[in-house]
């Protein structure tokens, strides 16, 4: 009898400690990703401090995803943002190091498969005449395997959208295509649920803003 009660303690103690953890968890994703919300967040310092922050809730939290997901895309937002080039590859090289645990972590997942297009976009601005070819084309598979995953996931319409957006004429871009992208994002918002409070749920207002610089 002492047996069954000391194991039924010991059982109620690790479920105590197990919902402990998961709302210390929770919780700290959540005020990362509410900052990471807030435009006024979106520079190149603030970023690092959110993928470093991203970085060591991974750490203490072996088996998600999620921190892995949020470091790569706030290293590869920074990327974007970083006005020395000769500094980018490092920025992306993080960026895809974060990324590639989230993989592992959660395989074969179109929301990691959005920021690996984005990586390989990033390092395009290094030298656009002579990456534009190589990481343009790896950007573009990526978006198609995220989209064969989830055709539903209105981020990958937006890659698409800037894909075209960003690309001069002369070399495949459109911006009358490019609005067909993004109006099919933002449909895709207006019925689109993340996973959970904690999944991803970025783009409207990206989708909205780049719209709007289409006459």
């Amino acid at each position: 009898m002492k047996r069954i009660l000391f194991a039924l303690l010991l059982s109620a103690g690790i479920t105590s400690a197990s919902m402990a953890q998961s709302a210390q968890y929770e919780g700290a994703m959540t005020k990362q990703i509410a900052l990471l919300d807030d435009y006024n967040n979106f520079n190149p310092e603030k970023l690092q401090e959110l993928a470093n922050t991203f970085e060591r809730i991974g750490a203490a939290e072996k088996t998600q995803w999620l921190p892995f997901y949020y470091a790569g895309y706030c290293n590869v937002m920074h990327a974007f943002l970083e006005k020395d080039q000769s500094k980018v590859d490092a920025i992306a090289d993080k960026a895809a190091a974060d990324i590639s645990i989230a993989d592992t972590l959660s395989p074969k997942n179109d929301e990691v498969y959005v920021v690996k297009s984005l990586i390989a976009s990033s390092r395009i601005s290094v030298d656009p005449q002579s990456r534009g070819r190589q990481y343009g084309m790896e950007a573009a598979n990526w978006q198609s395997e995220a989209a064969k995953i989830n055709s539903e996931n209105p981020r990958v319409y937006i890659l698409q959208g800037q894909s075209l957006f960003y690309t001069p004429e002369q070399f495949g871009g459109s911006k009358s295509e490019a609005k067909k992208k993004f109006e099919i994002a933002l449909q895709k918002f207006g019925t689109f649920k993340p996973a959970s409070s904690l999944a991803p749920h970025w783009g409207e207002r990206q989708a909205q803003h780049l719209i709007s610089q289409i006459k």
